[in-house]
């Protein structure tokens, strides 16, 4: 029974002693470095694309900048002529059209000769001037047609100024002011135009329940056309902050809001927490600093990138 003992006890003893051997000859896995940690980290939140896949995917970079936030009113309205920069051009004397000289469209020049017409009185002609200089916007008469004093032939309208008539309801008319900031979309792919409100109608319209704010505007450009519907964002207030980024730069990364800054050859995903917005911009108040260069439009094809751990790493 003792010999048993003893041999249970032998065996128990080799079979320790053999696994602390073989845990001493086998290598221990190696712990990552807080270098190589942070490394990992790093790659997992940024991702490399060249400036030629920056192109194609069209990214738009941006620098973070101080920039004004604006509290505004979207506003729908119309392109008109200006009104004081306008003619109706009507014959003298009752007539047979004999000649038409401009049509819809012509630029012309005070004094150019828009008709010929053939008075029915004196049965001798005369001349239809444009007494204003600027481009035909209407023509109310063709070859060989009766005209009179009762009709306009031609309206010359000098269009390096328009009108823009802002419908406001009734329920915003308290906030709307004659001098209030207006920025208007012309809808062409340029910059808003600045101008501002110079008008307030006193009356309103039973039909639409608004009332017109106008707005004065150089079209020296001709990018307002009258007759065309246009918005506006009238500005209710305005603060300016130290940092703000385009709304559009803003994604959630694993549950956080980042903004994607460029970094080199890199995008990194930086956290960041914001403050007041408008419809354009955001407050940045931590995490991006101005001058730092950063994806304000396409910012989810980064996202889409980093997700894949691809982008120009592979």
């Amino acid at each position: 029974m003792k010999a048993i003992v003893r041999y249970s006890v032998f065996i128990l003893v080799s079979a320790a002693l053999a696994y602390s051997g073989y845990q001493m000859l086998t290598p221990a896995a190696p712990k990552p470095t807080p270098t190589e940690k942070a490394e990992k980290e790093e790659h997992a939140d940024s991702v490399t694309l060249s400036d030629a896949k920056i192109e194609t995917a069209g990214i738009e970079l941006a620098k973070a900048s101080s920039g004004v936030l604006r509290d505004s009113l979207l506003l729908n309205g119309m392109v008109q002529p200006n009104q004081e920069s306008l003619v109706q051009v009507t014959p003298r004397f009752p007539g047979i059209v004999r000649d038409v000289r401009k049509r819809i469209g012509d630029v012309v020049q005070k004094g150019d000769v828009l008709a010929v017409i053939e008075s029915n009185q004196s049965l001798t002609l005369y001349e239809l001037k444009a007494s204003l200089g600027g481009t035909v916007i209407d023509r109310q008469t063709t070859l060989g047609e009766y005209v009179s004093e009762q009709k306009p032939a031609f309206v010359v309208a000098d269009l390096s100024s328009v009108w823009v008539d802002f419908s406001v309801y009734r329920r915003d008319l308290k906030r709307v002011s004659i001098g209030d900031q207006v920025f208007i979309d012309p809808a062409d792919g340029g910059p808003a135009i600045e101008a501002k409100v110079s008008y307030l109608s006193p009356v309103g319209s039973s039909d639409t329940q608004s009332a017109i704010a106008r707005a004065v505007v150089t079209n020296s450009k001709q990018r307002l056309r009258p007759g065309l519907f246009i918005t506006g964002r009238l500005t209710l207030s305005a603060k300016r902050v130290s940092v703000a980024v385009k709304s559009s730069a803003l994604q959630t990364w694993e549950n956080r809001t980042v903004v994607f800054v460029r970094n080199g050859g890199k995008f990194e995903a930086r956290d960041v927490e914001v403050g007041e917005r408008d419809p354009q911009f955001v407050e940045i108040t931590f995490g991006v600093l101005e001058g730092d260069v950063y994806a304000a439009q396409n910012s989810f094809i980064i996202k889409a990138e980093l997700g894949k751990g691809s982008g120009d790493n592979d």
